[in-house]
């Protein structure tokens, strides 16, 4: 057989390749000392699209644990959201920082 023919491992890899979902990240809200409760909560409800209720839980566990999940995307939406955290935190005057690590 010539160099131009595929052989059925690559192309059941090549599929595989195809059909592998997309590694997902988590993004977190950590706590610092002057952000208030009430920003955070909002943060959650605005970008996150969270019910008051499980807002407010997210801001308890970041208040009392250091940081808290804000939920779990994929790359690209992942870093919008990190990025639309820090733009509304920065309007409000505010050093709400928020990060993402692989899930």
């Amino acid at each position: 057989m010539g160099s131009k023919h595929k052989t059925i491992q690559e192309i059941q890899e090549k599929a595989e390749q195809k059909t592998r979902k997309p590694p997902y990240y988590s993004v977190l809200l950590l706590n610092d000392d002057y952000t208030t409760m009430d920003f955070v909560v909002y943060v959650l409800e605005k970008v996150f699209h969270k019910s008051p209720v499980e807002a407010t839980q997210i801001m308890l566990h970041v208040h009392k644990r250091g940081k808290g999940l804000a939920g779990i995307y994929t790359r690209d939406i992942a870093e919008t959201k990190v990025d639309n955290v820090h733009r509304l935190a920065q309007e409000h005057e505010f050093p709400l920082r928020c990060e993402m690590e692989k899930a």
